[in-house]
C-alpha cells in the first residue's frame, strides 16, 4: 500500500466512514485526508462514490407508486370479501339460548334415575362434591363461549362500551 503524508489508503477510508456517524473531524485530519486524496485516485474515487451513494439516499430512493398502492388496496379488500363470504355463520343468538336451555335441562335430568339416598349412606355426602364441580365446570365453559361469542350483542343490547 502506497502511503501518502503519513495516512495510507485503508486509515483514510476508514476515517471518513466514521466520519459519516461523528459528522466533525478535526482540522488538521481533515487537511491530511484532503492532501491524500489529492494524490490517491483510488481513495478519491471511493469518495465520490460514497457521496453519490449518500446523496441517492436521502433523495427519494424509489419514487411513490399511487398505480400499485390502489392495486394492492383493491385486492386486499377483495380478499377481505371473500373470506367474510366465505365464513362460516355459527350459531345465532337463538341458537345458543336454545342450546343452553337443553344443556342446564339435560344436567338438571341426568341424575334422577340415581338413588340418591342409597350413595348417601354408602359414601356419604361427599359424592355430591364431583357433581356440583361437573356441572358447575360445564356452565361456566357454555357461558364463557356464549359471551366470547356475542360479545357485541351483548355490549349494545345492555349500553356497556
Amino acid at each position: 500500500m502506497k502511503k501518502y503524508i503519513a495516512m495510507d489508503c485503508d486509515t483514510v477510508l476508514d476515517t471518513v466512514y466514521d466520519a459519516e456517524k461523528d459528522s466533525s473531524l478535526p482540522i488538521l485530519l481533515q487537511a491530511r485526508i484532503w492532501l491524500h486524496l489529492l494524490g490517491c485516485p483510488g481513495c478519491a474515487g471511493e469518495l465520490g462514490n460514497l457521496r453519490r451513494a449518500r446523496e441517492i439516499m436521502k433523495a427519494d430512493f424509489f419514487p411513490p407508486s399511487p398505480d400499485f398502492a390502489d392495486i394492492l388496496m383493491e385486492r386486499l379488500s377483495e380478499e377481505a370479501v371473500l373470506q367474510n363470504a366465505a365464513a362460516p355463520a355459527g350459531f345465532s343468538f337463538r341458537g345458543w339460548v336454545i342450546a343452553g336451555f337443553f344443556v342446564l335441562l339435560s344436567l338438571s335430568s341426568a341424575f334422577f334415575g340415581m338413588n340418591f339416598v342409597h350413595m348417601a349412606n354408602a359414601e356419604g355426602s361427599s359424592f355430591l362434591l364431583p357433581v356440583g364441580i361437573t356441572v358447575g365446570v360445564v356452565l361456566t365453559c357454555y357461558g364463557a363461549l356464549f359471551i366470547g361469542s356475542h360479545l357485541k350483542e351483548l355490549s349494545s343490547r345492555f349500553g356497556l362500551r
